[in-house]
């Protein structure tokens, strides 16, 4: 059974699942019917963080144009250009044992392709989810439904993995942003 969090709640990863070294972070969202007259088409990605809360390069930016880090140890799986159909729209597999020892935490994010072109934002999106399973046998280890609380962002931060002890946690964020993905990318350390 899964542990499903709330905003802002911390939960242990790998001490409370020995053993485990591969996840899958799965990512999912419904658009509310608007007249606008585009596709929603939301873009999930992985930023590769130090301790100072920055990525060391533009590498440890994963998304749907730079699908994994050198390391391979963060690999998107691509992009969903409609969020159509149930389960995860898209998804990022981990193989926590490679992750590289510069890398403290991955904060995962969720934008909206053209939003300020296309007069979207998160206001407009329901049922938005990130969560954690054991890529191995795919049982759910952590869920967390972001709810209803964004109006102009167009971009969120939905969680992060990070490094406590030796070990992997996961904090629920559920953090919006105005200015999409040029502003968290310059919020990273990353140049757009």
């Amino acid at each position: 059974m899964a542990i499903s969090l709330q905003k802002g709640q911390k939960v242990d990863l790998t001490k409370t699942n020995p053993g485990l070294t591969k996840v899958l972070i799965g990512l999912g969202w419904d658009t509310n019917k608007y007249d606008g007259g585009h596709d929603f088409d939301l873009d999930a990605a992985a930023f590769m963080l130090g301790e100072n809360g920055k990525a060391s390069s533009d590498n440890d930016f994963i998304f749907y144009n730079n699908l994994k880090d050198q390391a391979q140890s963060v690999m998107h799986l691509g992009d969903n250009l409609t969020g159509e159909g149930d389960g995860d729209d898209e998804q990022i597999k981990i193989e926590l044992s490679k992750v590289p020892s510069h890398v403290h935490k991955i904060d995962f994010t969720v934008t909206i392709h053209e939003a300020t072109e296309r007069n979207q934002n998160f206001g407009q999106v329901s049922n938005a989810f990130i969560r954690i399973a054991n890529e191995q046998t795919g049982e759910e280890l952590i869920r967390y439904d972001l709810g209803e609380d964004f109006s102009v962002e167009t971009a969120v931060v939905v969680g992060e993995l990070y490094r406590h002890n030796e070990e992997w946690k996961f904090n629920a964020i559920g953090s919006g942003f105005s200015g999409g993905l040029a502003a968290l990318c310059q919020n990273f350390g990353i140049n757009v």
